[in-house]
């Protein structure tokens, strides 16, 4: 007997909204995107690049973590911008402690096996972090999650500011806290979109917030990045994934991704997101600008 399960059939549901009908159009690379900025971002350049060379695209950004991935299994996307570490442990299930260089091969290893190609990975490692104001942390004492761990275990009453997402993965804050032996009071944590987590840390309506480390707003606003001295989050390489079965029929976009993969690094990711963020210039004006910048287009 077939067994009914809700949650894979309205994941199914908002996958099929999302990408809508031109989705499936043979001749047409389906670039894909998170919901962030550095994700809607890379998504946009790809785009921009592609049409460059001559692509038809149909971009598709704004998808929560899990639904583009099962878009892209599911052969609804081509390609998209993924992390190895979120592929390694949410999609993988692997929770070994790897060095980097053994994240990317096992990622690609695992994926591969089900028709999924990573390219070359970038340079840049968008980790999920933990940050707090410079002064506040200063003041305290703490500059690493040991730091934290103790501060919160001596009842110092510090709230979190985090996604719903991160609070929930396996790479999130139930195991961060089990591995540094601490615990926040659930009414301690604070919920809420990425997004919003950097400013509830700069208006003080938290004292830690969750962050990407190549995040813009961190040194804009002058946050401290606190050391993971326990080495709990894997790595994060940015890297193009592709379906095997687009880069059959186009086999030189593995020559073109990987170009402009090369061309990112943390500081440029970084930079590339205050603009948006801080300096609030458009996704489209900022993808341009670099690819011009980098004689892509």
């Amino acid at each position: 007997m077939r067994t009914f399960r809700p949650f894979a059939f309205l994941a199914g549901a908002v996958t099929a909204a999302l990408l809508g009908t031109s989705a499936m159009a043979a001749d047409t690379i389906v670039v894909g995107g998170k919901n962030f900025t550095e994700q809607q971002l890379l998504a946009e350049m790809t785009a921009q690049y592609l049409q460059a060379k001559g692509y038809e695209v149909d971009k598709k950004a704004g998808m929560g973590s899990a639904v583009v991935r099962q878009a892209q299994e599911n052969g609804q996307v081509d390609l998209y911008w993924e992390y190895t570490g979120t592929s390694l442990i949410n999609y993988n299930k692997v929770t070994d402690k790897l060095p980097a260089d053994e994240v990317y091969k096992r990622v690609k290893e695992l994926d591969g096996a089900k028709g999924l190609v990573w390219l070359n990975p970038s340079k840049a490692n968008n980790t999920y972090a933990l940050a707090m104001q410079k002064g506040e942390a200063a003041e305290m004492g703490i500059s690493s999650i040991s730091d934290l761990a103790k501060a919160v275990n001596d009842g110092k009453g510090l709230t979190l500011a985090s996604n719903a997402e991160w609070y929930a993965r396996d790479d999130g804050l139930k195991p961060l806290q089990k591995t540094y032996g601490f615990e926040f009071d659930r009414s301690d944590v604070k919920r809420m979109d990425s997004g919003l987590t950097y400013q509830a840390l700069k208006e003080d309506q938290a004292d830690i917030a969750l962050v990407f480390a190549t995040d813009g707003r961190i040194p804009a606003f002058n946050f401290l990045v606190l050391k993971d001295d326990k080495g709990f989050f894997p790595n994060y390489a940015l890297t193009p994934v592709v379906r095997e079965e687009t880069l059959k029929k186009h086999p030189e976009l593995a020559e073109l991704m990987n170009a402009l993969s090369a061309k990112l690094d943390d500081d440029i990711i970084s930079f590339l997101n205050a603009q948006v963020d801080v300096e609030r210039k458009t996704i489209e004006d900022v993808a341009a600008d670099f690819l011009k910048s980098q004689n892509m287009i």
